[in-house]
């Protein structure tokens, strides 16, 4: 792996919120709300292997109203 590449690795793992419980953590939500939220599709989520992922970045620029 060239050295742009492991950075560019890294930068998206540490931007990856994965499950309802990190993503809650991070909205101040519960667990159940993030599921609800994901449902009406309120919230940039994806599942991926059964689990909900979800971008931080996105996640606050949705927040904000910064993506609107």
């Amino acid at each position: 792996m060239l050295k742009h590449e492991a950075d560019d690795s890294k930068l998206l793992n540490e931007d990856l919120l994965w499950g309802v419980t990190a993503i809650a953590r991070e909205i101040g939500r519960t667990p159940r709300q993030v599921f609800h939220l994901a449902a009406q599709g309120n919230i940039p989520v994806r599942k991926v292997g059964g689990r909900y992922v979800a971008s931080l970045r996105a996640l606050r620029r949705h927040l904000t109203g910064e993506d609107a």
